[in-house]
């Protein structure tokens, strides 16, 4: 939203910028439920599954991850170039872990797997996130499982949480890859708003952001809700759109005809 649009409507901020601390972020029972089962899953050093359609705020779940679990005895890693083959796959790991890279994959699983042990023998459990999982060629996600064996499958030295659209999920049911799934504890999964949940949202953004007043009429959120399918980063996308038009014709309120006005204007259309 441009500083015209902010003054036009008295904002503090860009009410749908993607730029929010932790701690304003919007989270329902259902993704603080989520939140809830990844941390128990890094507590009891088990591995985890997170699915969900783009957009839907699985890295909303992954940040509220990383609010909850202490620096002192947690370490995260997030990985989210994992397109690649088994070698830059792993390097891509080393990276994150922030050792030396070296050139075989028989060396770069060493390395990873000493560093691991090295980290948890220092009172400090590693969190390995890979993100857009669903992108992990078979050759390299079928060897996932060996990061997740220590000491013949009996010390959990780190947490893996794989994140991917909901085809991941079938992917880890194919025999190919029945060694790793075996391994994972749990499985959340992130859903769509709803239409009450949409319209919670919308005005959370709003009331962060310094709004004085309701800014969409109730009509315009059901229309709104309807057209994003209660995706959040398309609701960001069609709000903020909505602002800049009710803007342009001098409008406090954003009805229904202005957000479908706006939506002609968006990829969304």
């Amino acid at each position: 939203m441009s500083d015209s649009v902010q003054e036009f409507f008295g904002l503090r901020r860009r009410p749908f910028d993607k730029d929010l601390p932790d701690e304003a972020l919007w989270l329902d029972p259902t993704r603080s439920d989520g939140i809830d089962r990844l941390v128990e899953a890094a507590q009891n050093r088990q591995h985890a599954l997170v699915l969900g359609e783009p957009g839907v705020g699985k890295n909303c779940v992954l940040r509220g991850l990383r609010s909850r679990l202490s620096p002192v005895h947690f370490k995260l890693h997030y990985v989210a170039h994992v397109s690649l083959g088994k070698r830059d796959f792993y390097k891509q790991i080393c990276m994150a872990l922030g050792v030396e890279c070296k050139l075989m994959p028989a060396t770069l699983y060493a390395t990873i797997q000493s560093n691991l042990v090295a980290i948890a023998r220092e009172r400090v459990h590693p969190v390995l996130i890979l993100d857009e999982a669903h992108l992990i060629p078979d050759s390299s996600l079928g060897t996932l499982h060996v990061l997740a064996n220590f000491e013949w499958d009996s010390e959990p030295v780190m947490t893996l949480i794989l994140v991917g659209l909901p085809e991941l999920g079938e992917r880890l049911k194919l025999s190919l890859h029945r060694s790793l799934l075996t391994r994972i504890a749990h499985k959340i999964e992130v859903a769509p708003a709803n239409a009450e949940e949409t319209a919670t949202y919308v005005q959370k953004r709003l009331d962060d952001a310094g709004a004085r007043h309701a800014l969409f009429a109730s009509d315009a959120l059901v229309v709104l809700h309807e057209l994003t399918g209660g995706v959040l980063r398309s609701i960001d996308v069609l709000a903020d759109a909505a602002l800049r038009v009710a803007a342009h014709h001098k409008k406090k309120l954003v009805d229904r005809a202005i957000v479908r006005q706006a939506f002609q204007l968006t990829p969304l259309a």
